[in-house]
């Protein structure tokens, strides 16, 4: 499947290809290659063959369903499917079969789209890959030792691997951004609210987006459209604006913001080399760049850990009381860290958040768009520890906090042929601009051409346990406050867990003392992202 999105419904329109061609072929793909990539965690040949079948009829009889029509896809198995398994990636919900579609699944059908199945994802979009979840973690198509990055993992895998031509998952703080930066391809957060998420379980009511995974820019601009507008049962939806990308780069305006590696968090020589090319690229189609600065990493990642950990504890708080066994130790790692905040620690995050937000308003009036780094490369499989998230910031985060639309997208390969990457976001509801300044970049380059070697077998790389994660001694006070937070939630845990939350307890209560201290009282919280 070496077509993009664009391509393949272009062949499908003018009739070199059929639909029920093109899916038999994604599916002998996914047959061939998912026993060892592991994207996948429900296929469905029958569905997606009846699909086919119905948009080829309809092909013959001169009626085009929308842009997608006949183009195979994959979803995150967080996204509900009527009839189909939607299990988030967790034992707790691995029986679960919902009864009706997600609006953003009956768009994607309204366009034309067939969907092959359902694709792997950190437990409930949530904390990492665990030994203890029913499917194992997807791997990387450039390297099978490495990991893909998350949650949307096995929607990164499945589109990196050919696969499928695009795949839908959601980025909460970075979701989306992150695995496609460590498989190589295209993945855009649109605008908060742009996409509706009825029927996709909840992260984060406050920083949840669903947005496109795809080989090329061009190829989540099409996806997008057929995935955007206003949608009453979900009151987060918005507006669609179009999409343009035709237009070249002359005069755009681009902000620079280097403090976030030069000063905020490191990153390999190779990440930073990957965006200090593509300044040169841009200027060379007719940017201009400048460097810009927003608020530190630091203001951006604690208002995303307090608000975001105290919302998915506030979803998960009932079955944790229940069936906290049923759940994996990754997930259980970093959720449970939700009960150490209060009331005040989240309406203060909500202040600084709307500060923030104000923040953006002067870097909105003298930028187009802003450039930064894509994360580092991507990490052996089991080299996530739950106190590193904890301890590093996060250069996908900004983004997530302001609910701007925001794009990873190829820059070039390590030495060692793994992927790099670069980040482009703009304003609120100019998605469209962001689009275009990535397809130029990827006309510009050519970097996602290249393809995977999803051939090679891995080697016998043992993966560590997550459970088994070493934590040092925390003091008594800590232990006192753990215990007072976990009766008042109602929680009961084993002594690793236990130990496990009173490691990370430390950097969860200065973040809360962070925000207490920095948040204005005659600020309202923010409790819409956009004026």
């Amino acid at each position: 499947m070496e077509c993009t999105v664009f391509e393949a419904a272009d062949l499908i329109r003018k009739r070199v290809v059929s639909p029920v061609e093109l899916t038999r072929s994604v599916l002998e793909r996914i047959t061939d290659l998912n026993p060892t990539i592991r994207a996948f965690i429900t296929v469905t040949p029958e569905h997606a063959l009846a699909q086919a079948t119905s948009a080829e009829r309809e092909l013959m009889l001169g009626r085009v369903r929308g842009p997608l029509h006949g183009v195979p896809f994959a979803l995150k198995d967080i996204i509900d499917t009527a009839g189909i398994p939607t299990t988030g990636h967790s034992k707790v919900g691995m029986h679960r079969v919902p009864s009706a579609d997600a609006i953003l699944v009956r768009r994607l059908y309204d366009a034309g789209a067939i969907l092959v199945g359902k694709l792997a994802t950190f437990e409930y979009a949530h904390g990492g890959h665990s030994e203890h979840t029913p499917w194992p973690e997807p791997r990387n198509p450039w390297h099978l030792d490495y990991a893909t990055g998350g949650s949307s993992s096995g929607s990164a895998a499945a589109v990196a691997s050919r696969m499928v031509p695009f795949a839908i998952g959601t980025d909460t703080g970075g979701s989306i951004r992150i695995p496609a930066g460590a498989t190589g391809i295209a993945g855009f957060k649109p605008t908060y609210g742009l996409i509706n998420r009825t029927g996709v379980m909840t992260n984060s009511f406050t920083f949840d987006h669903c947005g496109p995974m795809a080989r090329t820019a061009e190829d989540c601009a099409l996806v997008l459209q057929a995935l955007t507008g206003h949608n009453e049962p979900h009151p987060d939806s918005a507006h669609s604006s179009g999409l343009d990308l035709s237009q070249d780069l002359r005069g755009l305006r681009v902000g620079l913001v280097r403090h976030f590696w030069e000063d905020d968090l490191q990153l390999d020589c190779a990440a930073v080399a990957a965006v200090e090319s593509a300044v040169e690229v841009l200027v060379k189609c007719g940017a201009s760049v400048e460097t810009a600065r927003m608020a530190p990493l630091r203001e951006y990642n604690d208002v995303k850990w307090v608000i975001g950990e105290s919302e998915i504890f506030a979803v998960h708080v009932e079955q944790l009381q229940a069936r906290m066994t049923e759940y994996g130790s990754a997930f259980l790692s970093k959720t449970l860290a939700g009960s150490l905040f209060d009331a005040v620690d989240y309406i203060c995050a909500q202040r600084e958040r709307r500060r923030l937000l104000d923040q953006m308003k002067h870097l909105y009036e003298r930028y187009d768009v802003l450039l930064t780094a894509g994360g580092n490369p991507a990490r052996l499989r089991g080299e996530y520890r739950v106190l590193n998230a904890w301890k590093v910031s996060s250069i996908y985060t900004p983004f997530s906090v302001t609910g701007a639309p925001a794009i990873s997208v190829c820059a070039g390969f390590t030495t060692e042929g793994l992927p790099l990457s670069i980040q482009i976001a703009g304003r609120p509801f100019e998605d469209w601009r962001v689009l275009r300044v990535a397809h130029a970049y990827e006309k510009a380059t050519g970097w996602y051409k290249r393809t995977p070697p999803a051939d090679t077998l891995p080697t016998s790389l043992v993966v560590p346990s997550t459970t088994n994660e070493e934590v040092g001694e925390t003091s008594s006070s800590v232990q006192q406050l753990v215990r007072h937070s976990l009766e008042r939630a109602g929680l009961q845990m084993d002594e690793v867990l236990f130990r496990q939350l009173c490691a990370v307890a430390p950097f969860a209560f200065a973040m809360g003392e962070r925000i207490r201290r920095s948040h204005h009282r005659g600020v309202d919280p923010a409790l819409f992202p956009f004026d």
